[in-house]
């Protein structure tokens, strides 16, 4: 079975089932601990105080790739950056995003060492991997970006 990242549980049915991961992975490793342990494990995990701070919250967490105020990180026009979500609005019923970073540092988007073209917040489309539908004209996406921590607004 392949370990469910605690980055990508954006519910209480992901955080139960990371909850049985846990357990079992626990168990196996010769520290076996109740349900309601692991559950406190993986509220830890999510940034929580306890199981009923991260169970009220993710209840009413939509399922949507990002959330305001995530910290993200990922590669703007080829270069790399660590930021913040400021906005997010669902698009074509679920399937792609139209969200707004704002970046912890400028990016430089141009490649030319002639000038330089600093960003420092965009607004693009991604689906729900992550990734933007367009494209540099070698093929690689404007955007991708990953959670690192949620951020609780």
């Amino acid at each position: 079975m392949i370990p469910m990242s605690y980055l990508s549980i954006s519910n209480r049915d992901q955080a139960k089932a990371r909850a049985r991961e846990l357990r079992a992975e626990l168990a196996a490793a010769g520290t076996p601990v109740s349900h309601s342990e692991a559950l406190e494990c993986v509220a830890k995990e999510l940034g929580y105080r306890d199981w009923n701070t991260a169970s009220a919250r993710l209840s009413n967490m939509p399922e949507v790739v990002l959330q305001v105020g995530d910290q993200v990180s990922g590669r703007y026009l080829k270069q790399a950056f660590d930021g913040r979500v400021l906005a997010v609005r669902e698009m074509a019923g679920g399937t792609a995003f139209e969200v707004t970073l704002e970046f912890d540092e400028p990016v430089d988007v141009v490649e030319f060492e002639s000038f330089s073209n600093f960003r420092q917040r965009v607004t693009i489309t991604i689906s729900s991997a992550g990734v933007s539908f367009t494209k540099t004209s070698d093929g690689v996406p404007h955007l991708v970006v990953e959670r690192t921590s949620i951020g609780l607004v």
